[in-house]
């Protein structure tokens, strides 16, 4: 099967949400059949990722998209997390020499609260939007990101660090400014309704019945509670600060994309990837992960359950290691089935020491330049089709893997349905 990389548009661009707009940025009807003409699209004019923060430039327009025909079947996904526009990014050469079907970037895409000053880097929450908007100009001038935004379709969602500030929830003063730079910078026109939703969640499914894939990219920053921490002398080394709230009034997505998720999850699918910035599975770092609301992911368990959601596989970023965790259940935390969590994040990060706990880890965790890929190797039933899971280095080495059989994503009960035809 042609790998959807290999189709272009120059004059189109899509939506995370497919809809469909003109070169004028204006929204149109999307073709049953889309066209690719085979045309590479045009580059963006280059911005300089070291200007001036006293004088930041306007956004810089990214390559115009490549165009995914959401009837075609999709075989190879690959992500990536936590990229330092600032520092040279060498691994899209090899992300665009695997030629996956589509990409997601799943959060800290840039590093727009990082700061240089008298020539050291510094940490601070965003104060103007035009930092923001350098840093989406310093992403788009990366040769590697555009080449391969140019031939390959892509998916977005954020983390805190190009959401704005360290750890943010719903309390960043600049989220909605954030939220139109963002959105502004992945192609939403002007005019769409999805501008109005809280948040930068979106979804899309791609291939025929039987081969479906949905994508789902949630936002775990816009409307995300004030986390709790543990006081300074009650905390482990090596852990960080935050605890599990017992709060059950704070929320991680927010009601209206609660709402949207389910109607999400109700949608047809065989493989359903669920794009989260940060950790579903492991929490015993003590860092930013669903285990600091518990309710919360027991929520989203749940509501896998209520809906008959099979085929769930979670990826995550931000903890700056690549790992894969499973949660098959435990006392006090129900699952429909094992839940994966496949975690890659750092694009361009420095090779380094991995020893933080995770008692739900199988296989190695590595901790340097990484990016991961999902292989969906289609069979004539369920039982048949595996998820191939690996991580690999900058130079394509692989950093870890796992085979998950569709199979084995439902609920016993389906399974059982299955079984006995």
């Amino acid at each position: 099967m042609p790998s959807i990389c290999s189709t272009l548009v120059m004059s189109v661009a899509v939506s995370l949400t497919g809809v469909v707009f003109n070169a004028s940025g204006q929204e149109a009807t999307a073709p049953a059949k889309p066209a690719f003409p085979g045309m590479p699209a045009p580059a963006p004019t280059p911005a300089a990722a070291t200007t001036p923060l006293g004088n930041p430039p306007a956004p810089a327009a990214a390559a115009a998209p490549a165009i995914a025909d959401e009837a075609r079947e999709i075989d190879l996904i690959a992500f990536g997390s936590c990229a330092r526009e600032r520092k040279a990014q060498p691994i899209w050469s090899q992300i665009v020499s695997a030629k996956p079907d589509l990409f997601l970037m799943i959060g800290d895409n840039h590093y727009a609260d990082f700061w240089e000053k008298d020539g050291k880097m510094g940490m601070r929450p965003v104060e103007k939007i035009e930092r923001i908007d350098e840093a989406y100009a310093a992403l788009a001038s990366i040769p590697g990101f555009t080449q391969l935004r140019a031939q390959c379709p892509m998916m977005a969602t954020w983390d805190d660090h190009d959401y704005g500030a360290n750890d943010a929830g719903k309390d960043f003063p600049l989220r909605e400014q954030s939220k139109q730079a963002f959105l502004k910078f992945w192609g939403l026109a002007e005019d769409s309704s999805l501008r109005e939703q809280p948040g930068v969640y979106n979804a899309r499914t791609f291939g025929p019945a039987g081969r479906r894939v949905q994508v789902i990219m949630l936002d775990t920053r816009f409307n995300r509670d004030a986390l709790e921490r543990s006081p300074r002398d009650q905390r482990v080394s090596g852990r960080g600060a935050y605890i599990a709230t017992a709060d059950k009034g704070k929320t991680m997505l927010g009601e209206a994309q609660w709402a949207w998720l389910e109607e999400q999850l109700r949608t047809p699918a065989d493989v359903r990837i669920i794009g989260s910035s940060i950790q579903m599975v492991a929490d015993e770092h003590g860092y930013e992960s669903w285990g600091t609301i518990p309710h919360e992911r027991q929520r989203f368990y749940d509501l896998v359950a209520k809906t008959n959601a099979s085929g769930v596989v979670v990826i995550s970023g931000d903890r700056h290691l690549t790992e894969i965790s499973v949660d098959r259940g435990s006392p006090g935390r129900a699952v429909p089935y094992p839940i994966w969590d496949f975690t890659s994040s750092g694009m361009n990060l420095d090779p380094g020491s991995a020893n933080d706990v995770n008692t739900f880890r199988v296989g190695p965790v590595k901790r340097e330049a990484t990016y991961g890929t999902i292989q969906i190797v289609w069979g004539p039933t369920p039982e048949k089709t595996k998820i191939e899971l690996t991580a690999l280095g900058d130079q394509s080495q692989m950093l870890t893997r796992q085979t998950v059989f569709l199979s084995d994503l439902r609920e016993p009960a389906i399974q059982g349905a299955a079984a006995g035809k």
